[in-house]
């Protein structure tokens, strides 16, 4: 079963006016996660597309989606998956792989059809794709790893690179996680934008009383989301996105736009924030 539902870019003078409910409505995805189902959401931001797919040990199949108007959802577009659950396997293009809980799957342009199979919990993201790059299995122990923050600031965290130029090439998908380590909260502190490309998180790894305070809007007119387990939250480039937990958590990070430069930000201090 496939379900796609459509979100349209919103004005940063229309956020300010929005409530909770219409700020969720907008920019928070919920129930991505259901078993049996491929749920995805189609942005108007950079055409990007999130979502999930659950195969609960059958087989699902991503083929055409009429939101896309072409002969298959990969026809101009490329993908990255990344397996939030139990061992699974994805299969496009001929050759299947196997991905365990944190691998990363990069589909090129053209691969075809693609389905899910196992135990896997698979989040997706695409976005457009003008020319074809080989498709590529990223195991954590391959992915670029970084680490920034500190303690005494509650953000030590350490930031694993997947579809990215230091790891792989893409067209403008690019696609990465963050961890948490003991006793830091918050991640992307200091806030930042960038107007060059769009982004979204999703949280996972928390257990089902934890949440994460996400805070969104213009630096200077600041918004939250309340966001539990397996949700994600669509930021758009005017946008601050920066958040805060009460249980340990890890975030999945992905972006598309103008340029693959993921130092490309613009950088608000909390002094800045209001």
């Amino acid at each position: 079963m496939l379900t796609v539902e459509t979100r349209h870019a919103i004005h940063q003078d229309h956020a300010k006016t929005m409530d909770t409910d219409n700020l969720r409505k907008n920019f928070l995805a919920e129930g991505m996660f259901k078993d049996g189902e491929i749920r995805l959401v189609y942005t108007h931001y950079d055409r990007f597309v999130l979502g999930g797919a659950v195969p609960n040990g059958a087989e699902l199949v991503i083929d055409k989606v009429e939101e896309t108007r072409t002969a298959t959802f990969l026809e101009r577009r490329e993908m990255g998956i990344v397996n939030i659950g139990e061992t699974g396997t994805v299969s496009a293009a001929g050759e299947t792989w196997t991905l365990d809980r944190g691998d990363v799957l990069y589909l090129g342009k053209g691969a075809g059809a693609v389905t899910f199979g196992g135990q896997g919990r698979f989040y997706i993201t695409s976005a457009p794709a003008h020319e074809t790059h080989p498709n590529k299995l990223v195991k954590l122990e391959d992915a670029a790893k970084v680490e920034m923050g500190e303690a005494e600031t509650s953000n030590k965290r350490v930031i694993y690179q997947f579809i990215h130029p230091l790891v792989m090439e893409s067209c403008q998908l690019v696609l990465g996680y963050t961890q948490l380590l003991d006793g830091s909260v918050w991640n992307t502190m200091p806030s930042h934008v960038h107007d060059r490309r769009m982004e979204a998180y999703l949280y996972w790894g928390m257990d089902e009383a934890s949440r994460v305070m996400h805070f969104m809007g213009e630096p200077q007119e600041t918004r939250h989301l309340v966001v539990g387990n397996e949700e994600a939250t669509i930021s758009p480039p005017w946008s601050i996105h920066s958040g805060a937990g009460i249980g340990s958590y890890t975030f999945i990070w992905a972006m598309a736009g103008d340029n693959v430069d993921y130092t490309d930000m613009d950088f608000v201090q909390p002094s800045e924030l209001r």
